[in-house]
């Protein structure tokens, strides 16, 4: 695992250089613009601090890609290197999904006919359909995470929210500094902001 300081140290420097590369190419941006592109530029210097080693931050940079008026981001943002091969979902794998899950809806309405085993079986069905629903709702929310099986999913998940906690507190530092450099222009704002971005 890298060190959290030298990450936010490089997310911060992405994320500013996205932000000027933005505002060059728009001078006059609307609010909700300006939204976007904060969040763009966030995302893809926060993916780009991964150097392409996770599915989330591809998926991230994929996803940004696909329009147009991002290419200039997303091509100076990401390194160049070459991304590990993503291993692509074959049939044979969905066939296996499909078959095991089939059998295990088999064995539980066997189990469930099963008059001694009524209660507990019903309570591992509830517990399975309800940890399926939520694995279900983190693939949707973790970027790329429609393609992961449940372990990668959760060593996804646990990174992408170390990367997130790191650009949250990167940010927060950034408007603590700028707080004090508006509040305290005169009397040398900038030194007294120095220590919170850092």
């Amino acid at each position: 695992m890298r060190n959290i300081n030298s990450v936010k140290q490089e997310f911060l420097k992405k994320w500013i250089w996205g932000l000027r590369k933005y505002s060059s190419q728009k001078k006059n941006m609307s609010l909700m613009e300006r939204k976007k592109a904060i969040k763009l530029s966030a995302d893809l210097a926060m993916a780009s601090t991964r150097n392409k080693s996770t599915r989330w931050s591809r998926a991230l940079i994929a996803n940004a890609s696909r329009d147009g008026n991002n290419k200039v981001l997303t091509e100076h943002v990401s390194p160049s290197s070459s991304s590990p091969p993503q291993r692509p979902a074959t049939r044979k794998s969905f066939r296996r999904i499909r078959s095991c899950r089939n059998m295990l809806i088999r064995r539980n309405r066997a189990a469930v006919h099963c008059r001694t085993k009524d209660r507990v079986v019903a309570a591992s069905f509830v517990a399975k359909r309800l940890v399926q629903k939520r694995t279900r709702r983190l693939k949707s929310l973790l970027p790329g995470g429609e393609s992961m099986d449940a372990e990668s999913l959760v060593e996804e998940t646990l990174d992408y929210i170390q990367s997130l906690r790191a650009q949250v507190e990167v940010m927060r530092r950034l408007v603590t500094a700028s707080e004090i450099m508006i509040l305290n222009p005169s009397r040398g704002g900038e030194k007294e902001a120095l220590p919170y971005i850092r």
